[in-house]
């Protein structure tokens, strides 16, 4: 079909109303703006691209060419998604991608061309409907954005300096830090939809605490000092993206995810955690712990722990004792590309499951692993008696 640059533009709206739609309500029922922010780059992207792309070089689209287009439009979405940093997980990310396609292939091959007649002959222009929708259209985006802007939680900044803790977070906002800002005492989150980035913690009996709470987010901060935990996380649901936690004590843990099974997934991403009895821990959670570092901790680097079920992929451990990877006490593990070095045994330790293992599955666990790097360890990997570990 030869579109014209005013029947390209007016398909892809047209073939937005679907989605568009189905994001408001999906946001309002997550009370997240990810599925809106989501559509709003898919109809961009494919906006710019229709303007200054194919309605120059690809004049006559045939119909074969809207699978490659649509992965070069998918490509294009998620690595905005990425640098624009929108809070969209990846699975429903695609899918709702793939269902827009979808809708867009039903519209311009199927019912645009049913509904008017000179569709193919007009380049896909829509006559006066196509007026009236991209004036909807643009109506729909300010009420959007106007929207948005007037619900987000308010934002406060943290002068550079001393600020004396802890600090009680107890209703939705963003607190973000100015450069050598720092926090002493801890921070205390008891509401959903809290932010926290850009700071420094020092001290408290933990880091930052979270109870009782949902979409909270940690991003590029630094934890130090902390009497117990760096993030100590019960009954809430989180994404720590960016953090630093370094950790001091016989009994400290610098990550700790506990007793939220029924609660959405939380994701700790990109963190280096140095030092303490256990790095990044989850009891009775849903977790993702990808990209991570961790190294010189006493116990266990990275735990999935209490009938978790977790994630933990392309993370580096290092110069552990005990145990790297442990899926433990009925959880179920899905252990992938992880590189585990020089993990030794806890030699003051009758416990032979603390023998320096690489990957341990124990009493009752599942873990599937596949794709390791294990290198220089006492023992690579071990399943006790009770426990499986697949390969994959």
């Amino acid at each position: 079909m030869s579109f014209t640059l005013r029947g390209r533009i007016e398909t892809r709206l047209a073939a937005a109303v679907l989605p568009f739609l189905v994001a408001c309500v999906v946001a309002f029922l997550l009370r997240d703006w990810w599925p809106v922010e989501l559509v709003g780059v898919m109809v961009g992207v494919g906006l710019v691209l229709d303007a200054f792309v194919y309605w120059r070089f690809l004049r006559y689209q045939p119909g074969w060419a809207a699978v490659p287009l649509g992965l070069l439009e998918l490509g294009l979405t998620m690595a905005l998604v990425r640098l624009f940093d929108i809070a969209a997980p990846l699975g429903p990310a695609l899918w709702f991608f793939v269902g827009s396609w979808l809708v867009m292939q039903i519209l311009g091959h199927a019912v645009l061309p049913y509904v008017r007649l000179t569709y193919a002959e007009d380049g896909g222009e829509l006559g006066t409907s196509g007026q009236g929708l991209a004036l909807a259209a643009a109506t729909a985006v300010l009420a959007v954005l106007g929207t948005a802007a007037a619900t987000q939680p308010p934002t406060y900044v943290l002068e550079s300096g001393l600020h004396q803790g802890p600090i009680v977070l107890d209703n939705p906002q963003t607190l973000r830090g100015e450069p050598g800002a720092v926090v002493r005492g801890g921070i205390v989150i008891t509401s959903d939809g809290v932010t926290v980035r850009d700071l420094v913690v020092v001290g408290g009996r933990n880091g930052i605490e979270v109870h009782d709470s949902t979409n909270v987010r940690l991003e590029n901060v630094t934890i130090s000092e902390a009497k117990m935990d760096g993030v100590h996380a019960r009954r809430s649901s989180l994404k720590i993206k960016g953090c630093s936690v370094r950790m001091t004590g016989d009994y400290t843990q610098a990550i700790d995810i506990s007793f939220a099974f029924d609660l959405p997934m939380s994701s700790v991403e990109r963190c280096t955690v140095v030092g303490g009895q256990e790095g990044i821990v989850s009891h009775m959670a849903h977790v993702d712990f990808r990209r991570n570092h961790v190294r010189e901790t006493t116990l266990r680097a990275i735990t999935v722990s209490e009938m978790s079920m977790g994630k933990v992929s392309r993370n580096v451990v290092e110069d552990a004792v005990g145990v790297g990877v442990y899926c433990g006490d009925y959880s179920h593990c899905d252990i992938r590309h992880n590189t585990v070095r020089d993990t030794r045994a806890n030699l003051k330790s009758s416990d032979r499951y603390t023998h320096g293992h690489a990957i341990l599955s124990h009493f009752y666990a599942q873990a599937t692993v596949s794709s390791n790097v294990l290198e220089g360890n006492a023992n690579d990997m071990r399943a006790a008696p009770d426990s499986l570990i697949r390969y994959r």
